[in-house]
Formats: C-alpha cells, sequence, structure tokens
C-alpha cells in the first residue's frame, strides 16, 4: 500500500518526513556525512538490495540532498555528494544520534561516538536557546500558524 504525500501538509515535520522519513534515507544521508560517495560503498556499509539503493539515491538526487556527479577518477559510475539542502540535515542526523545512544544501548554496550576532528573530544548535546539564551524543552514551546505569502 503506498502511502498518501505529505508535499502539501502545513506541518513542516509531516513535509520533511515525507522526504527524508523512510528507514533508509536518513542511513543514506549519515553514510554520506561519513564521506561515502559510491553506490557501492552504500550498499556495503547498509547491506541494502540495489533495486532499494538506486531507488533512495534517485528519491535524494530528485529532492536536491545529494547530487549525482561524475566521479573524480573519470569512471564510468556516478559519486553522489550532499547538497547544501544535504549539509543542513547534519544537526537531524546528530540529533537523532544522540537520542539512540542516549535510550537505545545498554550501560556498557558498544557503539559508535561522534568526535571532534581537530581535538578529539566527544561532540557535545545539542541543546535548544530560546531568545534569553536559557535552554528550551517543549513545555516552553508552541506552534503557531504562519498564514501564507500570497
Amino acid at each position: 500500500m503506498k502511502r498518501k504525500s505529505m508535499d502539501g501538509a502545513e506541518c513542516p515535520v509531516a513535509r520533511a518526513l515525507d522526504v527524508i522519513g523512510d528507514w533508509w534515507t536518513p542511513l543514506i544521508v549519515r553514510d554520506a556525512f561519513d564521506g561515502m560517495r559510491r553506490f557501492g560503498e552504500f550498499q556495503r556499509s547498509l547491506g541494502i538490495s540495489k533495486g532499494i539503493l538506486a531507488a533512495r539515491l534517485k528519491a535524494l538526487t530528485e529532492a536536491g540532498i545529494l547530487q549525482a556527479t561524475p566521479p573524480d577518477d573519470g569512471g564510468a559510475h556516478q559519486d553522489y555528494i550532499l547538497t547544501p539542502k544535504g549539509r543542513a540535515l547534519f544537526p537531524v542526523v546528530v540529533g537523532l544520534r544522540q537520542w539512540g545512544e542516549a535510550h537505545c544501548f545498554g550501560p556498557g554496550e558498544a557503539h559508535s561516538v561522534l568526535v571532534e576532528k581537530a581535538s578529539g573530544r566527544l561532540v557535545g548535546p545539542l541543546k535548544l536557546e530560546g531568545a534569553s539564551g536559557k535552554p528550551l524543552d517543549a513545555s516552553a514551546t508552541e506552534v503557531r500558524k504562519v498564514s501564507s505569502r500570497e
């Protein structure tokens, strides 16, 4: 059963998930942040079928998240690189990573961590700040509708 498209929804979360909300897409984007560029690299990392990967890469390219480019080595394949729109997903990937680290592993269970290259130190937790500079949580926010720009 094909799901309904959310591209006309008023909710930004619904529209974002319409683009990146399937199982494989955030993992492909994660791998692109980790430096993977080639179809075979994504396939080996994810264990995904060629057909599903081809469809996801096509969708990510059409959405402007990845750009297919000729490879630096002049080969016949394509490289897939993150566009500025794709790189803007970095805080989303980090947020998912940090949530997973905090809630999906038992004490002492092995997992990967995100470190700053220059210092080798762990990346600190993402934090939302209000206009005052104080931390925000859900209880300090509300959603307001914005009128269309006609």
